[in-house]
């Protein structure tokens, strides 16, 4: 199966990144795209969270209901969003725009790769692991991993996001950096012309 972009991870970054390229299905640029998400979770930070200050999330929301009402909330919104659940990637091959990504069940080729799983330091992506640096914002003794990046940007066609792009581990900063790719994404597909998705209830 070939995506336009293979969005890698089930948690707070990649499916924020998901639900808005997802909203920009009627722009132009982006309507014939091609939008696919390996939404593995078994490892999330969300598993064992529960949510007090998280802007726009009900006061005691487990971490594991947002799991699966995010994926949810992605599946009914935007259905042209394929979603990919159990499978776990194992490489990331090849250049820009072709890459190969092997998961433990299937082989996939994408024009860009989003990696937006933690930043536990049993990360073992071949293909990546030359991108493998201590992670800059979290206690030395925690030993934590994030991917070298500039602005998110790994290398061209590859995006990191959320804690393992170096961010904290705050639900709204993971939302944020999923968001900001996706909308970095809108742009490149939109001739480099900046751009964004809103959803508005003013008449389109």
């Amino acid at each position: 199966m070939k995506f336009d972009v293979l969005i890698i991870g089930g948690g707070v970054s990649s499916v924020s990144c998901a639900l808005v390229l997802g909203s920009a299905q009627y722009k132009a640029f982006a309507k014939s795209k091609k939008i696919g998400i390996i939404t593995h979770q078994k490892t999330s930070a969300l598993q064992d969270a529960i949510f007090y200050n998280a802007y726009g999330i009900a006061p005691g929301t487990l971490g594991s209901e947002l799991l699966n009402s995010s994926t949810e909330h992605l599946a009914e919104t935007y259905p042209h969003v394929t979603q990919i659940p159990n499978e776990k990637v194992l490489s990331v091959e090849g250049t820009a725009p072709h890459f190969k990504i092997t998961t433990n069940k299937n082989t996939y080729t994408a024009e860009i790769v989003v990696i937006g799983i933690g930043s536990a330091n049993t990360f073992a992506i071949e293909g990546l692991m030359p991108y493998v640096i201590p992670h800059q914002k979290a206690l030395p003794i925690k030993n934590r991993i994030q991917l070298q990046n500039t602005d998110h940007k790994v290398t061209d066609g590859i995006y990191v996001i959320g804690t393992l792009a170096g961010w904290r581990s705050q639900l709204a900063i993971a939302a944020g950096s999923g968001a900001a790719v996706a909308t970095d994404i809108l742009t490149l597909w939109n001739e480099g012309e900046q751009t964004h998705s809103h959803d508005s209830i003013r008449v389109k």
